[in-house]
């Protein structure tokens, strides 16, 4: 095992100055850390494939614009991602996320199928191109193959453009399967892609049979996003989103509840009690005009949550805690409201709880990664331990994030990915192709 002798160690207490990092390794040695050593942050939301889109939406056409006018654009998008694409953007993203201090991904992944709909060869061509680039980059990976069988909460079918999101309860845990067999160093799970996708019938027999598969495996859903699902579900199934899944499905810790963005008061007590995450994106909602989520309630709702980067607008895990915080302030009109009072840094307390949050939404164990922040980056120079956190979330003056390790090996040195430049060549490469 390789012991890291870091100055300043960041854990469930708070700081150790200097504290002690073991990793299981095979070796025999010890190494010094210098600088603030922080866990690394799991990302619990992702999808890949977005990542070339992102920049390329920020105009309105003559009837405007909104979630579902994006949703449209990005549809057409994918129709056109091939799995070299995939694979390609995919691993330039993981550069990004492991430069910003995420050393571990969740993809929400339900690009399944060849551009006109019909099946690869091999079926899970697209999640293992997704594997491969985590692999390369060196970021753990979550896998989530979705559930995605109809268009609507009446069961209507799916559209034209929605043709390689295609799969049934049962092609999903083949998947699922065939993944757990080939890849046992990547967690699998699943993803009913929402409610309005994950027809009831459907949504219980992928749920049953990950049950007899995996009693731990995460599952994920997009929910309450959006007011228009909000109203949808209230039609189509009397209650509302949150309400419905809480009241149909065995939700607990195993689930991760994406966005929850209209969401009431008493269904955050509810997903408190039952001990799912809620997985924040406040770039990607703010982005795409979701509205303002419930950050400013669900402190004192006791509700865990973690954050991701979604649809890649920004790859940021400063942004995305920062701007959890900024959408409850701007809310209440007040300054630090998610710590709880007395909190000593806010900053610690979004990391500690993003980090636990997010951990257990991707069914990942901690304490085998750290991000080493500079201790002479103009950001953190001169500051008191305790505004560290602080300091690094809130001061939007470049990133301080210097080294990177994931399960004891520096995928990050200086800053700098150790594959950065022959990554970023094969991603121009993959956006001309799709530019043709």
């Amino acid at each position: 095992m390789t012991t890291y002798r870091c100055d300043h160690l960041f854990g469930a207490s708070g700081w150790v100055s200097p504290g002690e990092l073991v990793v299981e390794d095979g070796r025999s040695a010890v190494e010094r850390v210098r600088g603030y050593a922080l866990p690394g942050m799991p990302n619990l939301h992702s999808h890949a494939f977005q990542r070339a889109i992102a920049g390329l939406t920020e105009y309105a056409g003559p009837g405007g614009d909104d979630f579902w006018s994006w949703r449209d654009a990005m549809y057409r998008f994918a129709l056109r991602v091939e799995p070299d694409e995939l694979e390609s953007l995919a691993c330039q993203l993981y550069v990004e996320m492991l430069e910003a201090g995420y050393t571990a991904v969740c993809e929400f992944h339900y690009l399944h199928h060849a551009p006109d709909g019909s099946p690869y060869d091999n079926p899970v061509e697209m999640s293992e191109r997704l594997v491969a680039a985590a692999r390369r980059a060196g970021i753990r990976l979550t896998l989530l193959p979705a559930l995605y069988a109809s268009g609507g909460f009446d069961g209507a079918p799916l559209g034209a453009a929605q043709r390689r999101f295609r799969s049934d309860a049962a092609w999903v845990m083949r998947a699922v399967e065939r993944l757990r067999r080939a890849h046992p160093e990547v967690r699998v799970g699943v993803a009913p892609h929402s409610l309005r996708a994950a027809p009831p019938a459907e949504l219980a027999a992928c749920v049953t049979a990950l049950e007899g598969l995996d009693s731990a495996a995460p599952i994920h859903i997009h929910v309450a996003e959006q007011t228009r699902e909000v109203d949808a579900c209230l039609t189509a199934r009397g209650a509302r989103p949150v309400e419905w899944l809480l009241a149909s499905a065995p939700v607990d810790e195993r689930w991760c509840l994406v966005h929850a963005t209209h969401v009431t008061s008493r269904e955050l007590a509810d997903v408190a009690r039952a001990g799912a995450v809620i997985g924040f994106c406040p770039t990607t909602e703010a982005n795409l005009g979701d509205g303002l989520g419930p950050a400013g309630r669900s402190g004192a709702a006791g509700v865990r949550f973690g954050v991701g980067s979604d649809s890649q607008i920004s790859v940021s895990v400063r942004e995305e805690l920062r701007w959890l915080e900024y959408t409850a302030r701007l809310e209440r009109r007040a300054r630090n409201v998610l710590a709880p009072a007395g909190a000593a840094s806010t900053g610690a307390y979004l990391y500690s709880t993003a980090l636990a949050g997010g951990l257990q939404a991707l069914a990942q164990p901690g304490g085998r990664d750290l991000v080493v922040l500079d201790p002479e980056h103009p950001v953190l120079a001169e500051r008191p331990l305790e505004r560290v956190l602080d300091a690094h979330l809130f001061s939007n003056h470049g990133s301080a994030v210097r080294d990177v390790m994931v399960d004891g090996e520096w995928v990050v040195k200086d800053g700098r990915h150790r594959e950065r430049e022959a990554i970023r060549a094969c991603h121009r490469r993959a956006l001309a192709r799709l530019a043709e």
